[in-house]
């Protein structure tokens, strides 16, 4: 599954089961961001063993982005069974703290700063 425009990018690999997010994401509000919310769902649907979120290219996510990221983590977190991993870059300032926020949503979530 991918998700290509001219200012991101957002892949989904099967094999993997990592879903690498690059560019910038600066859409507005929950419409805009349907088709990447849907691509979410589907891969939380799958249930696979573990899920990594590479988010080093993206380098910026306004509050929508991460409103969304923060229901995709809550949705894992319900399904217990799933292991989640999301991997940042120090090099994009915005990480540090919104990721950080991601695992205060689910304590088992592994937080990787590059």
């Amino acid at each position: 599954m991918e998700i290509k425009t001219e200012n991101y990018k957002v892949v989904y690999d099967e094999v993997s089961n990592n879903i690498v997010f690059d560019g910038s994401l600066r859409l507005n509000g929950t419409a805009e961001y349907a088709s990447i919310t849907e691509l979410l769902n589907n891969v939380a649907q799958q249930e696979p063993e573990k899920i990594v979120l590479d988010l080093k290219e993206l380098n910026f996510l306004n509050s929508s982005g991460i409103s969304i990221l923060s229901k995709f983590v809550i949705n894992i977190r319900r399904r217990k069974n799933i292991q989640m991993v999301v991997i940042g870059a120090k090099k994009n300032p915005w990480q540090g703290k919104s990721l950080k926020n991601l695992q205060r949503l689910m304590p088992s979530l592994k937080l990787e700063m590059e």
